[in-house]
């Protein structure tokens, strides 16, 4: 999740992790380091993602292919790609903000977040390079790719969401961010059933929702 800021983190030696922590400190009376919801680094969301993106990993290592993920905003693009990169020790990744024109880096795969977002001129020298491509746009680019001499697959991603799988997300990053041995708070199913009717495939929306929850959630008790 991009929009919110993770809370800093409170680190302890061996020896202290040993004593109950003071109830003073942030989320210390439900058994967490932090708000599991904050926003990660890339590595870190690579670690905890919910994907599945091993039957990609074979092609991406042949220069010549590229792999597309299209969706709205928020439907788990690029924790898809994140979850690649932990294949490929040589992969770059690069995000294009709204107003950016970032360096874009040599790797195998080369990851490019949001390509709609660079001038036509600029994915036309991109695409000549002897790499795999992984690229997540909301524009479909796979004409353009073919066009350059690309074989590629596209993949909508956030259509097979549903309550239990989003439950396994949702309580993956609770339980990355305990703080001790001992309960932690946990997500119910018909929570997470409850989430997807109001905000459908949305994670990001979802998880925006559950950071606020978690702010003010009085001890350690299912959600």
């Amino acid at each position: 999740m991009h929009a919110e800021c993770e809370p800093k983190r409170h680190t302890t030696s061996r020896h202290d992790a040993a004593v109950d922590p003071p109830q003073s400190l942030p989320f210390a009376h439900l058994n967490l380091r932090r708000n599991p919801f904050g926003e990660l680094e890339l590595s870190r969301w690579a670690e905890l993602a919910v994907v599945e993106v091993d039957r990609f990993v074979p092609r991406l290592t042949e220069p010549g292919y590229a792999l597309q993920f299209t969706g709205d905003k928020g439907r788990g693009k690029t924790t898809h790609m994140a979850a690649i990169m932990r294949h490929f020790p040589r992969a770059r990744y690069v995000h294009v903000g709204e107003t950016q024109r970032p360096r874009i880096p040599q790797g195998h795969p080369l990851l490019i977040d949001e390509i709609q977002r660079l001038p036509r001129r600029t994915r036309r020298r991109i695409f000549r390079r002897p790499v795999s491509l992984v690229v997540a746009t909301h524009e479909d680019m796979s004409a353009e790719l073919a066009a350059a001499g690309f074989e590629v697959q596209t993949v909508e991603v956030g259509k097979g969401l549903d309550a239990r799988r989003l439950r396994e997300i949702l309580n993956r990053r609770i339980e990355a961010a305990r703080r001790g041995s001992g309960p932690l708070p946990r997500v119910t199913l018909a929570t997470a059933q409850a989430m997807i009717d109001r905000f459908a495939n949305d994670l990001r929306a979802i998880q925006w929702h559950v950071y606020d929850l978690f702010q003010s959630l009085p001890g350690i008790q299912d959600v």
